[in-house]
């Protein structure tokens, strides 16, 4: 009897592991990293610091490239901020960020919509792709500016591309 509790106790704990273990490739990421990982930026520390520390290292700017990583402003919904990397530049007002942890937690989005509704057209104020919605989210978030890596296209200027946008994928008055 013994030996049967015991051997039951062992099926119990191995099963237990099996159920909570993920496989090699899952991996739960904050922006911060995801966006060092993905743009060469080296910077570490919560994204609402990436653009004071970028000071001195990196250029800064205001106008969207290839490679370069848009820093968003801490909110009160958004306290440390959050960093993507700019996959496509659009158009004047239009890129495709590559981030993660923004519409699932530690989920990773390729290629999403971003649109500048900055009254000045600087990029200080963007609406991002939200996966609920399927389309652009309905809030607005400040940004800091973009910060270019060596890989943002050497830092030479990005030709804008004019490309369709998607059905139902609107953009109200900018």
């Amino acid at each position: 009897m013994h030996l049967k509790t015991l051997a039951a106790r062992f099926a119990l704990v191995v099963s237990c592991g099996l159920l909570t273990a993920t496989p090699a490739f899952a991996q739960f990421w904050q922006c911060a990293p995801y966006a060092r990982e993905i743009s060469g930026i080296q910077i570490r520390g919560n994204a609402n610091t990436w653009w004071g520390q970028a000071a001195g290292r990196y250029e800064r700017g205001h106008a969207p490239k290839e490679g370069a990583v848009l820093a968003f402003e801490a909110t009160r919904r958004m306290r440390v901020g959050h960093v993507a990397m700019v996959s496509k530049v659009v158009g004047e007002r239009e890129v495709l960020l590559t981030h993660a942890n923004w519409s699932r937690r530690g989920g990773i989005e390729r290629d999403v919509r971003a649109v500048d509704v900055s009254a000045a057209g600087d990029w200080s104020l963007v609406k991002v792709w939200y996966g609920p919605q399927r389309g652009l989210g309905t809030s607005a978030y400040p940004t800091r500016g973009f910060i270019y890596s060596g890989k943002a296209a050497d830092l030479a200027p990005v030709e804008m591309v004019d490309a369709p946008v998607k059905a139902g994928t609107e953009i109200a008055a900018l």
